[in-house]
């Protein structure tokens, strides 16, 4: 009986985070200009406008390139963050855990205030390198959690094994941890860019007119004119992240198989 009901809460539970997906996604597919059901035909001519219109284009490109920057530099310190603070014996390790953590709790108005004041005085304000810093910044957390988890699963005895039999730090991380590690990295890096796809609050107060992203974007006709082109947009999200996590996936099983 138990079971049956953690089952039924478990499908409660996804039912409600997938539903507003299902309401929104044929929507933009829709021939009409207003976001409404029923759908009086279906058409792919809001895909067409995202494609042919410069100003959404270029935010598509920017969500890329802003993306795929945050994710590397994310990534990349998110699990050298977790690599150091896996002993829990560190010094001030709590304290340290917890500053990573902030960017997840601090309001995002309060950090683009910070970040708008110090990008401006570091003359990368209203810059692509502006803005990859700042989606880092929220991206972290994610990362490191990630990366975290992934190796509290690891049995350090195999890591000390092969330092007794001569390989140096280096060598272990490369050859052993990292591997073991990967599902957890892999899983920080989608989540990297996922938040960065995301992010508009941030965007709004270090990104100039040239960095406007694909979020940005949706925020700035949401407030002029409802458009279908929004619902085409959200599904171009949620493709592209989904593709961008299952080719990381298919990457590292195919990685780990050749090594196998």
């Amino acid at each position: 009986m138990n079971r049956i009901l953690k089952i039924l809460f478990g499908a409660a539970a996804v039912t409600f985070l997938i539903a507003p997906l299902f309401a929104i996604l044929p929507l933009a597919f829709t021939d009409s200009i207003f976001l409404t059901y029923p759908m009086p035909g279906w058409s792919s001519r809001w895909f067409q406008e995202l494609s042919g219109a410069e100003v959404w284009r270029r935010s598509i490109i920017n969500s890329l390139i802003i993306g795929g920057g945050t994710t590397i530099l994310a990534t990349t310190l998110g699990s050298m963050a977790a690599l150091g603070l896996r002993h829990h014996g560190l010094f001030l390790c709590g304290s340290l855990r917890t500053l990573f953590l902030l960017p997840m709790v601090v309001p995002a108005v309060v950090l683009g205030v910070g970040m708008q004041l110090l990008f401006a005085q570091l003359g990368i304000a209203n810059s692509y390198l502006g803005v990859i810093v700042a989606h880092t910044v929220v991206s972290i957390p994610f990362v490191m959690v990630s990366v975290s988890g992934a190796l509290r699963g690891i049995d350090q005895r195999v890591e000390l094994a092969a330092e007794s039999l001569g390989a140096s730090p280096f060598t272990v991380f490369r050859r052993i941890t990292l591997p073991l590690a990967m599902p957890g990295v892999a899983s920080g890096a989608v989540l990297a860019f996922a938040t960065s796809l995301d992010e508009v609050v941030l965007t709004l107060f270090v990104a100039g007119p040239n960095q406007r992203t694909l979020a940005r974007q949706m925020f700035s006709t949401l407030r002029e004119n409802i458009s279908p082109a929004i619902a085409a947009a959200a599904f171009l999200f949620i493709v592209g992240t989904l593709i961008f996590g299952l080719v990381i996936m298919l990457t590292k099983r195919q990685s780990l198989t050749v090594k196998a």
